[in-house]
């Protein structure tokens, strides 16, 4: 049997959870028990699903400074962040607790003769949840809240550097559901491919390589599947933007979290003459960037999630040029300075491939078409924020620009969880996240002919 650690990256010596992986028969026999506990959670109807989301929510908010501090611990997440993620977590789940009152069909007449059509949307089963680290509470919420509602159970196989945050959420989730509602199985990629394996209906996020998998053993098993697997971000960047405010929220959407965010910005792109001023602003903000222990208020980088981490980031500051570093931080955890590059040699990693770190490359356009070609000319499309004043040239722009979100004059990260979420190209596969499509994608249409006897 595997065992795995879960270490505090800011002090490696501090083990946060040490557990052992419990292997594939383990996930099976769990979503096994979640089958048979589905029929009767969908039957129990809206209003007791509503209510025991709600009470979720009441719950969390009630652990806000256990779950926050738990963030800070286990994955490095400043402590500002790990709060607002928790209020984020708060607000989904109360989100959701509404949607079981939601309509789950249409009345139709028939096309001739008397009766009626209907639609209907019913849960799949149960709902298989693959997470990752960077977000150990918000992200397995915002997939079972809208799996739960719709009247599915959920087995949740969380990322084992999180594993920790993930068990105290469930511990909070069980206390308001029926037995084997929801179930959490910790582990590796031998328990999360015997997930997706059983699973009725499977939501991953995480790495792209991972994530390809998923997909296809989901879809060889011919069942629903999202892969949200990440993205490689740009800002762009127009001469009439405000540069001092553009140059903030680049630099927060950098260095926030030390960059492992699927939504940070790793292509900073100048347009024309905004170049030479946003290259000395945001020099000066990346700069200011106050990095150090996450535990601190004020921290806004904090440590990579693994010594492995800190290894990419460095490693792709080979054949560039340094423009700007952060600050840096002397205590034993795995912390990287923030790093702005310049003259970035076509085909770097870092035009190609995702860092997932406090690293950006600074890229001149002439106008905004070519802003537009090297924004595309990657395989990833999950998120841009393009800063200008003009809204016919931002509404120009961004009807070209191959990304599923787009962001004017705000960082690239920031999402709201009641709107749709994903990308496009390799940073997604299938429906969307979040709001009113994570409704959809959970639960199964079918349409029904109704006939009166006799007709």
């Amino acid at each position: 049997m595997t065992t795995l650690v879960s270490r505090n990256p800011a002090d490696p010596s501090d083990v946060v959870a040490e557990f052992a992986a419990p292997g594939a028969f383990a996930v099976a026999d769990a979503v096994e028990r979640a089958r048979t506990a589905q029929p009767g959670w969908a039957a129990a109807g809206a209003a007791a699903r509503s209510a025991a989301l709600s009470a979720i929510a009441s719950a969390v908010e009630a652990a806000a400074g256990e779950l926050a501090d738990l963030a800070v611990r286990e994955v490095g997440k400043p402590l500002a962040e790990a709060r607002a993620e928790v209020a984020r977590t708060v607000a989904i789940w109360r989100y959701y607790a509404q949607a079981p009152y939601e309509p789950t069909g249409a009345v139709h007449e028939p096309a001739a003769g008397a009766g009626l059509l209907l639609t209907r949307r019913r849960p799949h089963g149960v709902a298989g949840l693959i997470t990752p680290w960077n977000f150990p509470l918000a992200i397995p919420t915002w997939k079972a809240a809208p799996a739960l509602a719709t009247g599915n159970t959920v087995v949740l196989k969380p990322a084992p550097e999180a594993t920790a945050s993930a068990l105290r959420l469930a511990e909070i989730v069980r206390g308001a559901l029926p037995d084997d509602v929801f179930t959490l199985v910790p582990g590796g990629s031998v328990e999360g491919s015997a997930l997706v394996s059983a699973a009725d209906v499977v939501s991953f996020t995480g790495s792209s390589t991972a994530g390809r998998q998923v997909v296809r053993a989901a879809t060889d098993r011919g069942v629903p599947v999202q892969a949200e697997m990440g993205g490689l971000n740009a800002a762009v960047v127009l001469p009439d933007a405000d540069i001092e405010r553009a140059a903030a929220h680049i630099a927060a959407a950098i260095a926030g979290y030390a960059g492992q965010k699927c939504t940070a910005t790793s292509r900073v792109i100048a347009v024309g003459t905004a170049l030479d001023p946003l290259r000395e602003a945001l020099a000066e903000a990346l700069r200011a960037v106050p990095v150090g222990d996450p535990a601190d208020a004020a921290t806004v980088c904090g440590p990579l999630i693994s010594p492995e981490a800190r290894e990419r980031v460095t490693a792709a500051q080979e054949g560039a040029t340094v423009l700007a570093e952060g600050a840096r931080t002397d205590g034993p955890g795995w912390y990287a300075p923030p790093v702005l590059l310049e003259k970035v040699p076509p085909g770097h990693q870092l035009l190609c491939e995702e860092v997932f770190g406090p690293i950006a490359a600074l890229l001149p356009a002439e106008d905004l078409d070519q802003a537009v070609r090297i924004t595309n000319a990657v395989p990833y499309g999950l998120v841009t924020s393009v800063h200008t004043a003009d809204l016919d040239a931002a509404l120009h722009g961004l009807d070209r620009l191959d990304t599923g979100m787009i962001r004017l004059n705000a960082p690239s990260t920031g999402v709201d969880f009641h709107l749709p979420f994903g990308g496009a190209k390799s940073s997604a596969h299938g429906p969307r996240e979040q709001g009113r499509a994570a409704l959809d994608f959970y639960t199964a249409g079918r349409t029904y002919t109704l006939t009166p006897h006799g007709g």
